[in-house]
């Protein structure tokens, strides 16, 4: 174990061990084996962080808009050019396949474009003339220090949902990764560096909860941004705010995807194994109930089980379909549902426990899994279970189905199957969800739109990226001006007019 590589922070633009010798594995999922350690910061290593961008902020917010777009051109360049590295890293950290890993850099790289026209899109307003000789002006400037908390589900997206956006507009960042897949984090540092970012502007700090309180209650932090767990998402929305922070925390997902009768079954069969079993089942925009409006439920069932049974399971550097799950535990979690729709009444179409995989034999494995006839009371129905289960729950029209969606305490995403367009209209205006998909079965906007759910998906203040995240990073301040002439008028001290 002590041979092993070990994972150190990224401060100041060098790599950096702190000051804990605390470390926690890292494991190869396809594996089953720990293949480093990564060291987790002690409060006094985020200190030191947050340090170093407090310091080298003044610097990058006086920076000229043209250096740092070209800063990040360059980094745009660099990434694309290297996506097939980084790639490889996830799923040897993450287990997800490598054209799911693609898929998620891309998705980050058009964030990464958007912040290109940072320029246009903090550009303030002006009015002239608004009382005679008095012009009214607006900027949008950067905060400050902010702080970054990402999950394990997608160790390259995520990061670059925010980072760029909040560097391109003068901000100085300080990331803290999930610790079961870090490595990526410190290469797209160590990337922007490549890509003339000056020290300090971008830290890396890997850890657990202390690392994380430390971010929430630090004086010199101005924003936190988060995804992950509800539970997760709610503290870190209370505990930051009440530390005066502004807060966007993307929590949790019970994402359904509701099947008319008039749909074509093909289509939303595909869609759902797509959406459901990509990734294995851990993405918090994954369909994880499809709500199928009877009389079509039977045949919709028998298509989706047809296709399970050709899905390659197994290691993500050989061309499979799906891979293992993140860690055993999390693995042992999810199959521990099976049990659970036997004992309340669902009917387990596919089990995913004990299949053939190409892979390991020691390798978190678990295949995909398909429950009928689910009952809404069950705890396979209620929680996100974040893995590669998939329910049918039953429905008699339109409106029940609309009803189940709208109860749910999560509102991230949805998606409706239908080719009667007054319907799909209907649902868009009537469901309580933040992220609508019309026969889209993972409906995660472009970078120029923002990501985020309604009710327990949310916390905080922002969406992320898109017009939200530009609005979150930034702050409006209004300058009122006049230049005087020879001939002004003299002390008065009355509430001003406008005239």
């Amino acid at each position: 174990m002590t041979d092993l590589p070990v994972i150190t922070h990224w401060i100041d633009g060098a790599p950096v061990d702190g000051t804990s010798t605390r470390t926690a594995p890292v494991f190869n999922p396809a594996l089953g084996a720990v293949a480093k350690n990564v060291r987790l910061a002690s409060t006094a290593d985020v200190d030191t962080a947050v340090a170093s961008a407090q310091a080298a902020y003044p610097g990058w917010r006086d920076t000229s808009q043209a250096r740092r777009q070209g800063i990040m051109f360059n980094f745009r360049e660099l990434l694309n050019a290297r996506k097939g590295d980084l790639a490889d890293i996830l799923t040897a950290e993450h287990g997800k396949v490598t054209s799911d890993a693609l898929g998620e850099i891309i998705r980050g790289l058009e964030v990464v474009e958007f912040a290109l026209g940072m320029p246009h899109l903090t550009k303030g307003e002006y009015s002239e003339n608004v009382s005679t000789g008095v012009d009214v002006y607006t900027l949008r400037q950067p905060l400050g220090v902010v702080g970054i908390i990402s999950p394990f589900n997608f160790p390259a997206m995520v990061p670059l949902w925010f980072f760029p956006i909040a560097i391109a507009a003068g901000n100085t960042v300080v990331l803290k990764p999930s610790e079961k897949d870090p490595s990526a984090s410190n290469w797209l540092a160590a990337l922007m560096t490549e890509a003339g970012l000056p020290d300090g502007v971008l830290n890396v700090v890997h850890g657990d909860k202390e690392a994380v309180d430390a971010l929430l209650v630090h004086p010199n932090v101005q924003a936190i941004s988060f995804v992950g767990s509800t539970p997760i998402a709610k503290y870190i929305y209370e505990t930051a705010a009440h530390h005066g922070k502004r807060v966007q925390a993307l929590g949790g997902a019970k994402n359904h995807m509701l099947v008319l009768p008039d749909a074509d079954l093909d289509l939303a069969a595909d869609a759902a194994v797509n959406a459901g079993f990509g990734s294995a089942g851990e993405r918090c925009m994954a369909i994880s109930v499809v709500v199928a409006v009877e009389p079509v439920a039977d045949d919709l069932v028998a298509k989706i089980t047809e296709r399970l049974t050709g899905l390659k399971v197994g290691d993500g550097m050989r061309g499979c379909d799906m891979g293992p799950l993140i860690t055993q535990v999390h693995r042992d979690k999810v199959a521990s549902y099976i049990d659970v729709a036997h004992t309340d009444g669902a009917e387990v179409i596919v089990d995913g426990r004990g299949i053939e995989v190409d892979g390991d034999a020691s390798g978190f494995w678990l295949g995909p899994t398909l429950f009928d006839k689910v009952s809404t009371d069950s705890d396979v129905y209620l929680d996100e279970i974040f893995g590669p289960v998939l329910s049918i729950v039953r429905v008699a029209s339109y409106a029940e189905g609309l009803a189940l969606i709208n109860r749910s305490r999560y509102g991230n995403g949805t998606a409706i199957f239908t080719n009667d367009g007054g319907a799909a209209r209907r649902f868009q205006n009537e469901v309580q969800v933040g992220m609508i998909g019309i026969n889209v079965p993972i409906p995660v906007p472009v970078a120029y739109h923002s990501f985020g759910g309604w009710k327990d998906s949310l916390f905080g203040d922002a969406k992320a990226y898109g017009p939200a995240g530009i609005a979150f990073y930034t702050r409006e301040k209004a300058v009122t001006s006049r230049w005087l002439d020879p001939s002004h008028g003299g002390i008065n001290l009355g509430f001003p007019q406008n005239a």
